[in-house]
């Protein structure tokens, strides 16, 4: 039986939190991220992983640094013997995996060394990759970069969406975490591991707004996995672009692709029979099933076509509107709006 701090805020973690709490070994606490102040000085709801901790009555801590003297003390207080860390936020630094016995193991969301970083489901639905998997690792300080424990794999579906997908991962790493913490109850702070290759590693920034912006000459399917990939948030967005009228930004909730071999240019509307938006790709073609205009409801196609008189041959595209334009205010040197 191990003494175990976890570390986790989001709901990635959820599954395992659980688990280790009906597993024999003894969870002493939870650290995870601060709570967060919403607009309108509204206090953000509690983090998935918070909730249940409160559930079980155990300890949680929100430190602003887990690597500061204050959050060390903390840990110290506990005398853990190992750190599982998994959906936390934060990394850790070489002083903080000092403070448990056996460090710390993290659960990610891929195949290491393959998206090391905060966003890995999502970008390996992007890049329309077919598998992907988890791992576990050894933790230290460089991110995602220690020895992995133990991995599994899974098929991506080819019609789920970020969520799901996440979903399922965050319960196939059950076994490979409690597999992990089998090897180092047996094998000490030296369990057998397996480096990481450094010519395999690509990287899985954070998500940016403005990812979610739709470049119609990609071709259909890499604009649908686009669209999969970036639910719940950024989204997927596109502009018409209105002769004599400022474009008008569209949400697409809700898209189809088509294969097709009709010449039309890449974000052009190709066809609006039968209720449906039909936009040209590079390659085949997206049917706009769901859309919601900037600042009104979701609209079905149809809802849609008879309330905004949009014809086949006008566009669709990327617009920047001028800093200050759109209600915002500029951005500031150096940065990006």
């Amino acid at each position: 039986m191990l003494r175990i701090v976890m570390m986790g805020t989001g709901p990635f973690a959820v599954p395992t939190f659980r688990r280790l709490l009906a597993s024999p070994h003894q969870v002493l606490a939870l650290l995870t991220q601060p709570p967060r102040v919403m607009r309108g000085n509204r206090q953000a709801p509690l983090s998935p992983m918070r909730a249940v901790a409160e559930e079980a009555e155990l300890p949680v801590h929100w430190p602003e640094s887990v690597n500061t003297p204050e959050a060390h003390e903390i840990l110290r207080t506990y005398a853990a013997d190992l750190f599982v860390v998994c959906d936390y936020g934060q990394i850790l630094s070489a002083e903080s995996l000092m403070l448990a016995k056996l460090g710390g193991i993290n659960l990610h969301g891929s195949l290491l060394p393959k998206y090391r970083g905060a966003a890995p489901v999502n970008w390996a639905m992007y890049h329309g990759d077919a598998e992907t998997g988890v791992t576990v690792i050894h933790m230290t300080p460089k991110l995602d970069g220690g020895p992995i424990l133990a991995i599994a794999k899974t098929p991506i579906d080819a019609d789920e969406d970020a969520v799901a997908l996440e979903e399922r991962l965050s319960l196939i790493g059950i076994e490979p975490v409690m597999d992990s913490i089998a090897l180092l109850e047996k094998h000490g702070n030296n369990p057998p591991g397996e480096l990481q290759d450094p010519a395999l590693i690509t990287k899985a920034r954070r998500l940016r707004k403005e990812d979610g912006d739709l470049p119609w000459a990609r071709t259909a399917a890499e604009i649908y996995n686009q669209h999969r990939a970036f639910q719940p948030w950024p989204g997927t967005y596109t502009h018409w672009l209105r002769d004599g009228a400022e474009p008008l930004r569209l949400i697409i909730k809700r898209m189809t692709p088509l294969a097709s071999d009709a010449h039309v240019a890449p974000g052009q509307v190709a066809s609006t029979d039968e209720g449906r938006l039909v936009v040209a790709t590079a390659s085949g073609q997206i049917s706009l099933d769901e859309i919601q205009p900037a600042g009104k409801r979701v609209m079905q196609a149809a809802q849609f076509l008879n309330g905004y008189g949009l014809r086949p041959g006008d566009r669709f595209g990327s617009f920047e509107p001028l800093p200050g334009t759109d209600g915002t205010p500029p951005a500031s040197p150096g940065s990006r709006a």
